[in-house]
Parts: C-alpha cells; structure tokens; sequence
C-alpha cells in the first residue's frame, strides 16, 4: 500500500497519456481498497491479542470481522481482473516506469488471492456445527436410536473425506493407484481419530510446544537424586559389551546412509559431491540384471560405492525401486566383518511418507512367541516386499553361494531401520545367527512380546531427543493432553507465549515462570482437567481414559501400545564447545530400556538429532573415542 501511494504521488500528473485515466482510476480505487483490507487486518490482529487460549470471551466480534475481511475479498478480486484488463490493453501508452510498477501490482494481487484460496482448502473445516454434536459428550444423549448413530456415522464419514481430500491435494504430484487410495484412506482415518476431540489450532500448538519446551528445561535442570545417577553405572562386562556394538555400530551406519543414495553424499560433501560423482559415476556399475528401478546418471550406485568403499563386485543386488510400501534396499558382501549386509533406505520421498503414516496394527505371528505380536502396518508390508524379492528370487542364496562362511547383517535407519527390524523378525528362523542394527526407529514399532524376542538380535541406536525414536500413537495421545493442559492454563496472551518462546528458542535465557492455573493445586486436584481444559478438549480423548470410572479401565485401549525394538543404545550429548566455523561435541553412551521414550520430548534437536549424518557422527566420535583409550 505504501508503495502504490508513492507511486501515485510520485506519478500524480503523468496520468494524461493515452489510457492513463483508467490507471489512474485503477490506482485510486486500489487504494482505497487495500486501505480497508490493512484497517480489517489490523482489527482482526488487535481483537486476536486479546484475552487467552482458554478465555475467548473478549475475542468474541472476531467472527463479524473475519466476515468483513471475507467480504472484501469479492472487491479485491474484481479489481484483480480489471487490472490485468486494463494492462494488457494495447492502447495505454503511458511511461514505462509507470506501466511497470502496475503490472507488478496486478501479479502480487492475484499471487496473493491464489495463495489464499489454496490455504482456505487446505484448512478449512466444512464439518461446523456437525462437529460439535459429534463430539460432545453429552451424558443422556442417545446414540442407539437410527438417526442418531446415522447422523454420527455421516459426519465421521464426512472428516475421514475432509483429511482425504487434504492428503490427496498435497499428494497431487505422484502417480495414484489402488495402493495409494488405501493408503490415503487409513491415514485420513488416523488423522480423523487424533484430532477429532480437540479445539486447537496451529498457533495453539506452537504455543503449546514452545511452554512445554521451557517445563522441560526447567525440569531438567533440577538436581538428580543420588540413586537415579547411579543407576546408569554399568557393569565392566556391560560397558565391554557396550563398546564391541557401538564399534559395530559405526561401521555399519554407513551401510545405512549409503542406502539414501546422491541425497545424502551431497547433503554431507556439498562442495566436492558433484564433481567427485561426475568423475567417478561413468565407471564400473554392476551388470543390468543386478539392478532395478532407475538410477540416472549412476549417481545413487557412485554415492553408495563412496559412501561404502566397496568394489561394484562386492553388490549382489541393489534396488531403486520405489513406491508406497515397496522401498529401495541394496545386499553387499562386507569383507571387513565378514558379513553379507541388507540395507534398507529410509524416508526420502512422498511414497515413504506415506509407508510411515500408514500407522495402523496388524498382526505378525511367529512360532517362538508365544504371543500374537502386533506391528505397525505400514513398515511390515515393506519388510514384506523386501522379504519377498530376498526369498523368492534367490538373491540371499546367491549371496551365500559366493560367501557361505558369512554372517547376516540387516540394517537401516528412520524407516528403514523399521522396515530392518521387522524383515529380521521374518528370517529369524531361516537365520539363527543374523544381527540387526536399527537407526533411528520409529518407535511406535512393536509390540511388548515382540519388542522382548527381538532383544537377543537387533540392537536400536537412538541420539539425544530424536523425535522419531518417540512416535507412538499413545505418545501422541500423552502429547495432546500436555499441550491442551499448559495451554489451557497459562494465564498469558497466546502473541505473548508465542514472543517470548521464540526468543528463547533463538537466543536461549532461562525457562519463562508463567502463571497458570495449576499453581497452587494439590496433588488430588491435579489429575482431574481443569475447565479451561475441558473447554478445548470438545470430549474425553482416549488420554483420559485412565480419569474416567473403572469401567472404561477394563475397556481395550484404541491405541495399542507398540515399542522400540532389541536392545537400545542411548546416546546422549554430554557437553560441547564452538570454535570459529566448527564445534567439537562430546557424547556418552549407555545401554537403555523401551520405558525412557515413552514420552516426547520437545528441544530444537528434536528433528538434528534424528539425521543420519548426526547419528553417524555421534557413533564415530564414540569409537574413535574407545579406540584411543584402549590404544592409551
């Protein structure tokens, strides 16, 4: 608006060219009507600072002024298109200058309008007022008679379509079949569930995670009891266990980095890849029958024998297959460990996001668990399709026909070392002496039966607060409570929590103290939601189960409890120092159990220290470090 006013004053007399008096109408109008919009903005921002999350009385002529902003789009738009009229039209011959800055403010107006209308799809609601009956919890109202539970049955249809429509729009640049529909359709279903008993929205939730990230510091920082520090003091035996598998570790990590391919030597070599790749990738590659799915230029198969150090004759089958549940893996012959090594690639493309998301339980029944184990849906149908092309092509027999003495080694991370975990599940009797090294997990993985069988086989590496090693649908669950319990409440304004978070998150400082409604409560009175709570919990989520009559204890969870897999190794910063373009981090690392990630943990590592340059780099240093003190 600024720039168009200068415009016009700068240009006031230059209007009297030929078409200029429709420009000059143009620009008049134009601002005039962004006048009113930035008057409607700054409306709707002063009323939205006011009050709190849970107290939205003194917000409440929001609607009437998200109306009126609505309303003015229709002006906006109609304005829109007889600039781009105007402009095109040939016979305007005003200055250049002038004709310019007009174009270039006709094009930010319709960018603007599209983006707008691209947001309102992708957010909006159109449930209403559906969703309210749907989710109240009202005592005496009677879901048994027809048009009750049909009208229940219409509106959960209508959110599962809602967030279908959503993942299908966002998805909108992948080629969709039979398989993706499903897909989409379990994981609208899933998004549906979760979100169905709250009234949050995004701004809530970043508030909600910056509050939480600051109990946590403050929680954290507080002294450890005597006995919890000791409890971590391992055995001699333990700790010689401990550093032969992080030696292992490492070494096989790469293994599993090398399985994302170009992506991820260039991410780690951003100066030297390109030219290292372009040198080396017109070489030797394995024969064509050796390799499926499509690797254009050699790239993927150069960033592997980079990454590896092996020979192109040490591959006995690499594929860059990719789709929704079917994901790339290569096997190769490890000479140094005398091992036959499958690595399985993680997370790089929309179709594993979609594998990840596809969080539903299915059952996995084996002969030496005694109990049916349940796993996540998703990850075991791409351990099959791996399993599968293992089995039935032969390739594992090929393998053992060149090197019959070698063990088997699985490994992966993030999805991969999901999918890992489950496929040595799967050849766990055809291969008693196999080892699996998981990276990184998703947590919400298996069972309890089966997280206990796989600890004599698999061993989970996890660094610091990796967010990943985390993700269950009941930890998910425990996270919604948290964030509606301190939001709900905080006593501050939602702009103020939402400042002096992201001052602490950039620049740190000590823990904010902001006063809630929990002050001062006793211990009875804080395991019952609050008003301000139960105002933003539209009806008892599955996390509170556990407050409501026996009855519901009894009841089967809507969300089982699924674990990490094997034996974990937790690896945590123990202190770091920045030099001038580098910092130098020292790590420790201690065997751990499924208990301690149980809960999500928020921190800006959340997401870094789920990388598999970290993870590999914290393993590194951690060998590199017993090295030196067996050498000293």
């Amino acid at each position: 608006w600024i720039g168009i006013l200068a415009l016009y004053t700068v240009h006031k007399g230059q209007f009297n060219c030929p078409g200029g008096g429709l420009l000059h109408s143009y620009l008049l109008v134009l601002l005039i009507l962004l006048a009113s919009i930035i008057c409607a903005l700054s409306a709707l921002v002063y009323i939205s600072m006011q009050g709190t999350i849970s107290n939205p009385g003194p917000r409440k002529s929001l609607p009437k002024l998200l109306y009126t902003r609505l309303l003015l789009y229709l002006p906006e738009f109609i304005w829109a298109v007889v600039g781009a009229v105007w402009v095109s039209d040939s016979s305007v011959h005003c200055e250049k200058t002038v004709i310019n800055v007009i174009i270039g403010t006709v094009i930010a107006s319709w960018v603007i309008i599209i983006f707008t209308i691209i947001g309102v799809v992708i957010v909006f609601d159109p449930l209403g007022g559906k969703k309210t009956f749907y989710l109240t919890d009202t005592v005496n109202r009677n879901l048994e008679s027809s048009q009750s539970g049909q009208l229940l049955y219409n509106v959960k249809n209508t959110a599962t379509r809602v967030w279908e429509k959503r993942i299908r729009l966002l998805c909108c640049c992948i080629v969709q079949d039979d398989d993706h529909r499903v897909a989409f359709t379990s994981i609208a279903e899933l998004f549906r569930t979760y979100f169905s008993d709250t009234d949050l929205v995004p701004s809530d939730i970043a508030a909600g995670l910056t509050l939480l990230h600051q109990e946590q510091d403050k929680m954290e920082s507080c002294p450890k009891e005597p006995e919890e520090v000791l409890c971590h003091s391992p055995s001699s035996l333990v700790a010689d266990d401990l550093d032969i598998e992080l030696e292992n570790a490492a070494h096989y990590m790469l293994f599993a980095a090398a399985a994302y391919g170009w992506p991820y030597y260039i991410y780690t070599n951003p100066f030297t890849a390109l030219c290292k790749l372009n040198g080396d990738c017109c070489g030797n590659r394995p024969t064509d029958s050796d390799i499926t799915g499509s690797d254009r230029h050699n790239f993927h198969f150069g960033s592997i024998l980079k990454i590896t150090g092996l020979q192109y004759r040490d591959f006995i089958h690499i594929s860059f297959h990719n789709k929704i549940y079917e994901i790339p893996f290569f096997v190769a012959l490890d000479h140094k460990k005398e091992a036959i090594v499958v690595a399985v690639r993680g997370t790089l493309s929309f179709e594993d996001i979609l594998t990840d998301l596809s969080a539903d339980c299915e059952d996995l029944t084996l002969e030496d668990v005694l109990e049916n184990g349940f796993v996540h849906k998703g990850i075991t149908q791409a351990a099959n399709y791996i399993y599968r092309k293992l089995i039935n092509d032969g390739i594992l027999n090929q393998a053992f026909t060149i090197v019959p003495e070698y063990k088997l080694v699985i490994v992966g991370h993030s999805l991969g070392g999901g999918t890992a975990s489950i496929l040595a599940i799967m050849l766990r009797n055809s291969f008693p002496t196999l080892r699996c090294y998981a990276f990184s997990p998703p947590g919400g993985l298996l069972s309890k039966s089966l997280a206990d069988y796989t600890k004599h086989f698999i061993i989970s590496v996890i660094v610091g607060k990796d967010l990943v090693a985390r993700l269950s649908m009941p930890n998910m669950e425990d996270l919604k409570r948290r964030i509606v319990r301190i939001v709900a409440n905080c006593n501050r304004p939602k702009y103020q929590i939402l400042l002096r978070g992201c001052w602490y998150e950039v620049f740190g400082g000590d823990p904010d103290n902001f006063p809630t409604e929990l002050d001062g409560r006793n211990h009875d009175a804080l395991t019952q939601p609050l008003l301000a709570e139960e105002s933003l919990m539209v009806h008892r989520s599955p996390s509170y189960s556990a407050l409501e009559d026996e009855s519901h204890l009894n009841s089967p969870p809507q969300y089982p409890h699924l674990y990490l897999p094997g034996k974990i190794i937790h690896i945590v910063e123990e202190s770091s120092s920045r030099k001038l373009c580098s910092s130098d981090i020292k790590y420790t690392a201690r065997w751990s159990n499924e208990s301690v990630f149980s809960s999500i943990l928020i921190s800006p590592k959340m997401i870094t220290d789920h990388m598999p340059d970290v993870v590999l780099k914290a393993l590194n240093s951690l060998s590199q470090e017993h090295g030196s003190c067996i050498s000293c």
